[in-house]
């Protein structure tokens, strides 16, 4: 789509929908398309294409690009839905508006969304059916500006963790806006073409270093640095990770496949075939809510217990 239409649907829609992820497409093409040379040009000189070289496949880069076009009208459904909710939210049950015109509204926004973002996506490694959710984004077995653009179609998680900010007198657009913000900041952080930077920085924000961590599928890796564009949090509360070599990528249980559908739904089908499989209730609920690759407990004499359809 040219950019001056685009730009054209994007001020056709109401103000509260405009989202900044739309306008920031063209940046996301064009750095793609400079770090896809690259890759090839070093494929080239070094004959290297293993996952996780910073390499491109391109059946795989296909499959994250078509999730990223899909998720751009899941999302602006979700936050159509949402809007409604907030606005009912920010008018009848807010103790007070804060002015979108005093500049702590917006930190108290964007730092606010920062917050909620990593207890959502530390949740979403620790509860199954969020990680259902949220695993099609690490499926891929390479890291590069394609795999930033691997996103889920269910938002409905994100919607529910957001509700505080309308409830303390954020408007409802301004935190669409500063997720935005933080999406956007997101998609620099997924390559391998940028080494570590500038100590200061790195201590204080997501970088491409602290977020090959996240995606490492290494038992060092696992459920490590959370952060969105903060990384203090993951230092605050314990889950940061330093990269100490380049991290295998991917799921620890392989999804050898490039169908999207199959990418963002897999893990539900294994849910649900661990539900009629158990005999138990609490079993059945601790496949749903407890963390990926639960299993429940048997007696030692009954053997090793049942390992789950799928794993983190």
């Amino acid at each position: 789509m040219p950019v001056g239409a685009l730009s054209g649907l994007v001020t056709a829609l109401p103000p509260q929908l405009r989202d900044p992820v739309l306008f920031a497409i063209p940046f996301f093409v064009l750095l793609l398309i400079l770090e896809w040379t690259a890759a090839r040009k070093l494929e080239s000189i070094v004959g290297d294409s293993r996952p996780g070289s910073g390499a491109y496949l391109t059946r795989d880069s296909l499959a994250s690009i078509s999730m990223g076009l899909v998720s751009v009208g899941t999302t602006a459904g979700w936050k159509t839905l949402a809007l409604l909710g907030y606005a009912a939210i920010y008018a009848y049950l807010a103790p007070w508006h804060l002015s979108a015109g005093r500049w702590y509204t917006w930190v108290i926004a964007i730092v606010g969304v920062d917050l909620l973002y990593y207890v959502y996506h530390r949740m979403a490694h620790r509860v199954r059916l969020i990680w259902a959710t949220h695993q099609a984004h690490h499926s891929s077995e390479y890291f590069n500006f394609a795999t930033a653009l691997r996103q889920k179609w269910n938002n409905s998680g994100e919607i529910v963790m957001w509700i505080p900010l309308p409830l303390l007198g954020i408007p409802p657009w301004l935190v669409f806006f500063s997720f935005s913000v933080s999406l956007i900041y997101q998609f620099w952080v997924h390559t391998e073409r940028i080494d570590k930077l500038w100590r200061p920085f790195e201590f204080v924000f997501n970088t491409p270093s602290h977020h090959r961590v996240h995606h490492g599928m290494d038992a060092i890796y696992l459920d490590k640095n959370y952060g969105g564009i903060l990384i203090i949090w993951d230092r605050l509360f314990g889950s940061f990770q330093p990269e100490l070599f380049r991290p295998h990528y991917g799921l620890t249980k392989r999804v050898d496949t490039f169908n999207i559908w199959k990418l963002q739904t897999h893990e539900y089908v294994a849910i649900a075939c661990d539900w009629r499989a158990a005999n138990r209730l609490r079993d059945r609920l601790g496949y749903v809510f407890g963390p990926p690759g639960w299993a429940p407990r048997i007696p030692a004499a009954a053997g090793a217990a049942v390992a789950p359809a799928t794993s983190r």
